[in-house]
């Protein structure tokens, strides 16, 4: 089995994930974020339940909100002892 190797330039890799869909650049996000920042992969795994159930019981769907609304919501769940 012959196999090749590729040399790219660290402008010709970002080039191609510009290049995928947003779902897969997601993929490899949380690849590379668990590869190399485990403890932040583990945070982030454990915080989007949370937050789906701290939505729910405001009568809200997360995965209907868009990125600002789960911001605000996020905000304001931290800042909730604020008048």
């Amino acid at each position: 089995m012959m196999t090749l190797t590729i040399t790219l330039t660290d402008e010709q890799v970002m080039a191609l994930v510009d290049q995928l869909p947003p779902q897969r650049k997601s993929e490899l996000f949380s690849r590379l974020a668990r590869r190399e920042w485990p403890i932040w992969a583990q945070v982030v795994s454990e915080a989007e339940p949370q937050a789906r159930r701290l939505a729910a019981e405001r009568k809200l769907d997360w995965d209907s909100l868009s990125d600002d609304e789960r911001i605000a919501l996020v905000d304001d769940l931290i800042h909730e002892d604020r008048p």
